[in-house]
């Protein structure tokens, strides 16, 4: 059973996968890691304590991603939840750090919670495709204008860039996105655009902090940061993986991402949920020309997170040597071919057009209220228009 495990695994990967793989993990980190580091400071953690947070992470997202992914075969990316961090950063201060990783504790069962009862599911049932893909290319749309903003600071860079992902496209479509990234680096370094001088290589190790309950971390972190990965982070997620044509039970998909984050929630591990951004990298045609085996990407993915996680500070301090702009134009290149399937899949039914542009608009908008991100925001206003649209009933 094993050899043939083994032999599939191998038939299925592809270098592709594994640039897929690569991007994920460099446009996850890239994007947020310091927005990390900020919410483990704001509830003082040392510098210890933050390489533990960052190892946590890593090895949650690592097995969640590689477990997930070959069991069901289908490319199931996770990330921490960016939202939590920022809101962690923001409102906390005052609270000891062991309330902090108590409301981590509470916020994680109730993730697992809601996701073995079913109640996620039945929930997500209710939202009709077009919908789901108008959010999708909603929240990857900044991406790709990124890609032609990055011209502004870097036009040399950014355009080689380009070029040599139309020119693989046309020759070598598999390798596209890693030839592009290639080409990026090079060009960075000939220009001393690559800072390295900080980077030494250094494992992280676990830093444990036991628990401690509190009504204020409760009300003040805990249930917050469980509304808002949910609204903000699962239901993009879920609403990702079913924009690009796959489908995967949600309920203990989500219910042991829940269960991990439990584990790990002593060590720092503050939200583990679904990815959408990042997840959608290992989904397009770029990852592999074949849908079916495309959950490569996504193990391929969990196991950079590892070695991320083992060298956490390295890893991030190698990541922020390259600048912001060959992270920006590689994440919109990365992601065309999903974007423009998800616009694809929300405006090629007539009767929900309008209802999907609505989404599409109000996501890509980058509206908040109430601490929840736009893609939550663009589902609901879209519901509405679905609803205030729909025929009258004939009597």
């Amino acid at each position: 059973m094993a050899a043939l495990l083994s032999s599939r695994l191998l038939r299925d990967s592809s270098l592709s996968a594994l640039a897929a793989g690569f991007v994920t993990v460099l446009v996850g980190f890239a994007s947020s890691a310091v927005i990390v580091f900020q919410a483990a400071q704001a509830v003082g953690a040392n510098q210890a304590q933050i390489g533990s947070w960052i190892l946590a992470l890593g090895i949650g997202m690592g097995l969640s991603c590689i477990g997930l992914s070959l069991r069901y075969r289908v490319p199931v990316v996770t990330a921490w939840s960016t939202p939590a961090a920022a809101m962690l950063a923001a409102t906390t201060t005052g609270l000891p750090l062991s309330d902090a990783i108590g409301a981590f504790v509470i916020c994680a069962v109730l993730v697992a919670m809601a996701g073995f009862s079913g109640v996620f599911e039945r929930m997500l049932g209710r939202i009709p495709l077009p919908l789901a893909a108008g959010m999708l290319a909603g929240v990857l749309l900044r991406f790709g204008l990124d890609t032609f903003v990055a011209v502004r600071s870097q036009p040399l860079l950014v355009l080689v860039m380009l070029a040599v992902y139309l020119l693989m496209r046309r020759q070598w479509p598999r390798y596209a996105v890693i030839a592009t990234l290639l080409a990026g680096i090079v060009v960075a370094g000939a220009r001393g655009r690559l800072h390295l001088d900080g980077v030494a290589l250094a494992p992280a190790q676990p830093v444990w902090v036991s628990p401690t309950f509190s009504l204020a971390a409760l009300l003040g972190l805990a249930l917050p940061m469980f509304v808002v990965t949910m609204a903000s982070q699962n239901v993009p997620g879920v609403a990702v993986i079913r924009a690009s044509g796959y489908q995967v039970p949600v309920s203990p998909v989500i219910g042991w991402t829940g269960v991990l984050n439990v584990v790990l929630a002593p060590l720092g591990a503050f939200s583990l949920n679904l990815a959408a951004i990042t997840a959608a990298i290992c989904m397009g045609p770029e990852a592999h020309p074949d849908p079916a085996r495309r959950y490569m990407a996504a193990v391929w993915a969990g196991v950079i997170y590892l070695i991320v996680g083992v060298f956490g500070a390295t890893v991030v301090a190698l990541l922020a040597a390259f600048p912001k702009e060959l992270v920006m134009a590689v994440a919109g290149i990365a992601l065309l071919g999903t974007l423009g399937s998800a616009l694809h899949g929300a405006l090629k039914d007539d009767t929900g057009r309008e209802a999907a542009l609505v989404t599409f608009l109000v996501t890509a908008s980058g509206l908040s209220l109430a601490g929840i991100g736009s893609a939550f925001w663009g589902l609901v206003a879209g519901v509405v228009v679905m609803l205030a649209l729909r025929p009258p009933k004939r009597g």
